[in-house]
């Protein structure tokens, strides 16, 4: 029997929920100094891109694609990093980051380079009103 999907206890304290695609969770993370976003594909047990059956690889990779592009219009970003790690948090999720060449930590990674700056109540508001926005019927919002 397949364990119900359940996302990691990390990401649900470092993010909002913001909603549900067709295949994964669309999280913010809480941290105001990057348009950042995370997306976690609601199944179980699945820690690489590798083990999703093929429909859920085409799937994960539209929607992440979908993602990029609208941080990439909306921010008018001078690159989106995408990254799969799963260092700490060994459950499959997706980073997709708007960067500028102003921002903190450019060039290098944001992982580790100081502590976040949580978002304002109405920051939050904004945040998840454009990802509604992007996707229109296709979010299921919390």
């Amino acid at each position: 029997m397949t364990k119900p999907f359940e996302l990691d206890p990390r990401l649900a304290a470092d993010c909002i929920r913001v909603g549900r695609l067709p295949l994964s969770v669309l999280l913010l993370l809480n941290d105001a100094r990057y348009p950042w976003f995370v997306l976690v594909p609601q199944r179980s047990n699945v820690s690489e891109i590798f083990q999703l059956p093929e429909a859920d690889q085409q799937q994960i990779w539209r929607e992440s694609a979908s993602l990029a592009e609208h941080l990439m219009q909306s921010f008018h970003a001078d690159k989106i990093n995408i990254g799969a790690l799963g260092n700490l948090v060994p459950q499959l999720h997706i980073h997709h980051i708007a960067r500028f060449r102003s921002d903190p930590a450019w060039p290098g990674p944001v992982w580790g380079h100081s502590d976040p700056l949580p978002y304002e109540k109405h920051s939050i508001t904004e945040r998840v009103g454009m990802a509604c926005d992007w996707f229109g019927n296709e979010l299921d919002v919390y």
